[in-house]
C-alpha cells in the first residue's frame, strides 16, 4: 500500500509497517486525543522496536513515497 492509503487506516487506529524495512521495527502507530499538563498534545506517530521500546516516528519522504506499506494485524 501507499502512504496515502496507509494513512486512513492509522487514523482508524490500525498499526503499520513498511516491509522493506529490516525487521527491527515492529509496527507505527498514531497518538491522538492526549493531554499534558491540562492542554490538548498535537497528534503525532510511534515506533515500536524490538528492543528498545516506543520512539517518536517522522516518515521520511522515502517513506511518504513507498508502497510496501501494510497493515498489522
Amino acid at each position: 500500500m501507499t502512504f496515502e492509503k496507509i494513512l486512513p487506516e492509522l487514523k482508524a487506529g490500525k498499526k503499520v509497517i513498511r516491509t522493506g524495512w529490516g525487521g527491527f521495527e515492529l509496527y507505527v502507530t498514531l497518538v491522538s486525543g492526549e493531554n499534558y499538563d491540562n492542554c490538548p498534545v498535537t497528534d503525532y506517530f510511534l515506533i515500536k522496536t524490538s528492543d528498545e521500546g516506543f520512539s517518536s516516528f517522522a516518515p521520511t519522504v522515502c517513506d511518504i513515497l513507498a508502497d510496501d506499506w501494510e497493515i498489522v494485524e
